[in-house]
């Protein structure tokens, strides 16, 4: 395999997290529009299956949480690197404002501080056209198993040597 640049593995593994998606990312159907180490850029396609008024434009809190539970997921993966396992430990969602409209839904996450074994991260979610007006902003912490643990293992670390 050739050396591979730290910025082309964080964009490999961006399209892998999009296209080997299943279940729950999958099925809220999320692209990603930025993922950097510094943070992800998330948007999902409104969809009035995931409303909870009879108009079919206000969102059910359980959708926003879900957004960036997974939005945190892939900020902290590609900010730490060489992740085998993590796990939600918690998560806070502080909704500001309702959740009504028929736009396309976006949500920024970062991971802002790590240390072995636990990650943090902060976001927020908007929706499109409406960016400066923040709908909900979350919060999370992460456990995580670090180091190369055998086959199947995601490392961030690029193979031509440079730190991560």
């Amino acid at each position: 395999m050739t050396d591979i640049k730290d910025d082309e593995w964080v964009a490999r593994m961006a399209e892998l997290w999009q296209t080997r998606s299943k279940g729950l990312i999958y099925g809220l159907n999320l692209k990603a529009e930025l993922a950097t180490r510094q943070g992800v850029r998330l948007r999902m396609p409104f969809n009035p299956n995931f409303c909870a008024d009879e108009d079919e434009t206000l969102l059910h809190g359980g959708v926003l949480t879900s957004l960036l539970d997974s939005a945190f997921g892939l900020a902290i993966f590609l900010a730490v690197g060489e992740i085998q396992t993590m796990a939600t430990l918690d998560l806070r969602v502080d909704y500001l404002l309702p959740a009504k409209t028929r736009s396309d839904v976006i949500v920024e996450a970062r991971c802002h501080h790590q240390t072995r074994h636990i990650a943090f991260g902060t976001g927020q979610v908007m929706f499109d056209g409406a960016e400066n007006e923040v709908v909900a902003h979350g919060t999370a912490t992460f456990a995580l198993t670090r180091g190369d643990q055998g086959k199947g293992h995601w490392s961030l670390r690029p193979k031509d040597g440079t730190k991560t």
